[in-house]
């Protein structure tokens, strides 16, 4: 027992404002507040500061940047892809007559105006698609959030439609659904 009759102290429970601070190595921020300090600034005793030190934080600004330009890069790549398959969807009868020799289809693609339709709509569907994940892009990298994943989601979703329609004028014309059968 101490000079005070009380029992001994038990986790900082007698302990002076001061030594709960340098013990648990933070300022205290009602103290900061009552001196002008910032809670961040506020003077902490050196043998705290080094007494168990944590490792270096990363740069929360470095990684925003490292965000921004692989998010920037991504977008850039897609925007030359969305260009090129755009201009070739719109061109619908040359791209079915490079999936039959891709593929090793006997024939030729006859299904020109369902082709022509589809295809525009595929080719519409890929540059809104794009502008989508372009603005949903832009806007995280605004509010600070990380934004690297948007395109390649972006780009997966949108060529799931993009594919979606590609495939109906393909699937209505005869030597692809004789291809088709004769494989199975």
């Amino acid at each position: 027992m101490s000079d005070d009759d009380r029992p001994e102290p038990k986790y900082g429970v007698y302990a002076t404002p001061e030594e709960q601070r340098a013990r648990i190595q933070k300022p205290d921020a009602t103290w900061a507040l009552e001196t002008g300090e910032s809670v961040t600034d506020a003077a902490v005793p050196a043998s705290a500061s080094n007494a168990g030190a944590a490792p270096a934080a990363v740069d929360p600004g470095r990684s925003r940047a490292i965000d921004r330009i692989i998010t920037f890069a991504l977008l850039a790549y897609a925007l030359v892809n969305v260009a090129v398959a755009a201009l070739a969807l719109l061109d619908f009868p040359q791209y079915a007559a490079t999936v039959f020799e891709v593929m090793g289809i006997p024939g030729e693609f006859t299904n020109l105006d369902g082709g022509q339709t589809w295809g525009a709509a595929a080719a519409v569907s890929l540059v809104i698609g794009y502008l989508i994940t372009a603005w949903f892009s832009v806007r995280r990298i605004m509010a600070g959030k990380v934004a690297w994943w948007v395109p390649l989601v972006g780009a997966v979703v949108t060529h799931l439609v993009v594919g979606a329609l590609a495939i109906v004028p393909l699937m209505s014309d005869p030597a692809f659904t004789a291809y088709l059968t004769s494989i199975s």
